[in-house]
């Protein structure tokens, strides 16, 4: 038995209770622990968002433009990412296991470039996720296309699986080259994508209305980077997306094929965290690339 001499008496029960806090990330707040603990894996906790880097292009593209070594042309950007979204196989064979960034695997696949990638199919074991320690998991959802129903099926699957285990999922918005992309469309597939239960949505930046896709949907939106553009463009992208509501962005092409992507990693960072204004970021771009010449 436990010696009990000399112990003092329980006295300090006064005073108001202490709580955690409001949770940071956007819709999250009933969670369970464990999903918002992954969840604080990809948005900071000082500023509620997240620059992401994403180098899953390989799963329908192959070795695209930047992404032709894994090991060595991303690996060394990955500690300046808060997140970084890859498939498990780009995972497992390339990426340090003592990454401090949050993991967000690609988890639909299916169709190469080569055929219709809206006829995807989920394509990873949430067990296989937990194993990886994945924060969240990302599907395509393909809304107005063909195979809109069967995605939107993958996206309410991966959900209940995600929150069986903890593990937020990330809901894709893919556009068709037939597909307007205005403010109407994105405010449509994001809301469908966070209404079937994803615990954060990625869309693309449109010039008029983009606040009203991100004032309607319930959970974070961070910004896909797409195509690549000049630095200058793509920050002032960056900056108007955060501006008007986004959570973070989704860079890829923007970073990994820029002349310089770590000075071009840095520059997003300084417009996403500390609201960094274009013109400012395009001259740390410039400083960090001369820096690194």
């Amino acid at each position: 038995m436990a010696d009990t001499d000399g112990l003092l008496e329980a006295r300090d029960f006064t005073g108001p209770a202490a709580t955690a806090g409001a949770f940071h990330v956007k819709g999250a707040q009933a969670q369970d622990w464990g999903l918002q603990n992954r969840l604080s894996r990809i948005f900071r906790r000082d500023t509620g968002r997240t620059v992401m880097l994403a180098f899953d292009h390989g799963y329908f593209l192959g070795p695209m433009a930047g992404l032709e070594r894994l090991d060595t042309g991303i690996a060394p950007l990955v500690p300046d990412a808060d997140a970084i979204m890859m498939t498990r196989g780009a995972l497992r064979t390339s990426i340090p296991p003592h990454t401090d960034a949050g993991i967000v695997l690609r988890a639909s696949g299916g169709p190469s470039v080569l055929r219709d990638l809206s006829d995807e199919h989920i394509a990873l074991d949430i067990e296989d996720a937990v194993r990886l320690n994945a924060a969240a998991l990302a599907i395509q959802v393909f809304i107005g296309s063909e195979n809109e129903s069967r995605s939107v099926r993958n996206l309410a699957a991966l959900v209940d699986a995600g929150q069986r285990h903890g593990v937020a999922v990330l809901g894709v918005t893919a556009v068709g080259k037939d597909m307007v992309r205005d403010a109407r469309y994105f405010r449509l597939a994001t809301r469908i994508s966070a209404e079937m239960g994803a615990h954060v949505v990625k869309t693309y930046y449109v010039e008029e209305g983009f606040e009203t896709v991100t004032a309607s949907c319930p959970v974070p939106i961070i910004v896909a980077g797409g195509k690549k553009l000049p630095e200058l463009d793509a920050l002032t992208m960056a900056y108007r997306s955060i501006q008007e509501g986004a959570a973070g962005v989704d860079m890829g092409r923007n970073i990994f094929q820029s002349e310089h992507p770590a000075a071009m990693l840095a520059a997003v960072r300084a417009v996403v965290h500390d609201d960094a204004k274009p013109e400012e970021a395009y001259e740390l771009f410039r400083d960090r690339a001369a820096a690194s010449a």
